[in-house]
């Protein structure tokens, strides 16, 4: 993943609320997947492997997320679990099929997720970050971005 998308990710990140959270979670899952099928293709393996490792991690926070107590969450927890042992699988056969399942469905669970955003109007979880001013500034046809530092202490407060 490049540092731009990382930074992209980051960024929303410190705006979203838990809804808003689990879709980022999503949409992290599906760029290492896309990476990993152009690596795997390209039989860049190793690369294709730290990829699948990256995925599987965003996969094992999406579990810990889950609030067990409702039948959804566990019916979540089949799928994600199946997930991983399809990319384990896929990682140790080089094979793109189960990779490109495991991306069709969570690209059907980011578009779920979408969906439930438009409900959820609760606050972000980060209360204490910085502000990102972003529009047509200096640039004609470039996007710049302004950070404000009103705050020194910015994040998760304890």
């Amino acid at each position: 993943m490049t540092v731009e998308k990382k930074q992209e990710f980051t960024l929303k990140i410190t705006q979203a609320n838990k809804t808003q959270m689990i879709t980022i979670i999503y949409e992290i899952v599906i760029c290492y997947l896309e990476e990993a099928l152009v690596c795997m293709t390209e039989g860049r393996k190793s690369e294709a492997t730290g990829s699948l490792d990256h995925a599987q991690s965003c996969i094992d926070e999406l579990i810990h997320s889950l609030n067990q107590e409702y039948e959804l969450a566990r019916n979540l927890k089949g799928i994600y679990l199946f997930s991983k042992k399809e990319l384990t699988a896929a990682g140790a056969a080089g094979n793109t099929g189960r990779i490109e399942r495991v991306l069709k469905n969570f690209r059907m669970l980011h578009e779920a997720y979408k969906k439930l955003e438009k409900e959820d109007q609760s606050d972000k979880l980060m209360q204490n970050t910085q502000r990102v001013y972003a529009g047509l500034t200096y640039g004609r046809n470039s996007l710049n971005e302004d950070v404000s530092y009103a705050y020194m202490n910015r994040g998760l407060r304890a």
